[in-house]
């Protein structure tokens, strides 16, 4: 059966978004392989290390910041976390 793999979210900053989605989040870093000017790199969820991979993408695509501008005008998500209990984590 086909699965997701690999999913990305834009960044403008790697080391940044690493360190809020390891710090803050919780994720655990999986991959970290240089890759011309970024870096090919991954976070997945300490409950399933062999889960769904978070790619923190560089967002120096002309059409990434307008993309992303549009999202958080329009109040659309483009990435979703789920937690089982919100009260608990917050």
């Amino acid at each position: 059966m086909i699965r997701i793999n690999v999913t990305s979210v834009l960044v403008d900053d790697q080391a940044k978004a690493l360190a809020f989605y390891t710090e803050k989040l919780g994720f655990i870093k999986k991959t970290d392989v240089p890759a011309g000017g970024a870096r090919w790199l991954t976070v997945v969820s300490p409950a399933d290390p062999d889960g769904v991979e978070l790619l923190l993408e560089p967002d120096g695509h002309p059409a990434a910041g307008p993309f992303k501008q549009a999202l958080v005008a329009d109040g659309i998500p483009f990435t979703q976390f789920a937690v089982d209990d919100v009260y608990a984590e917050v």
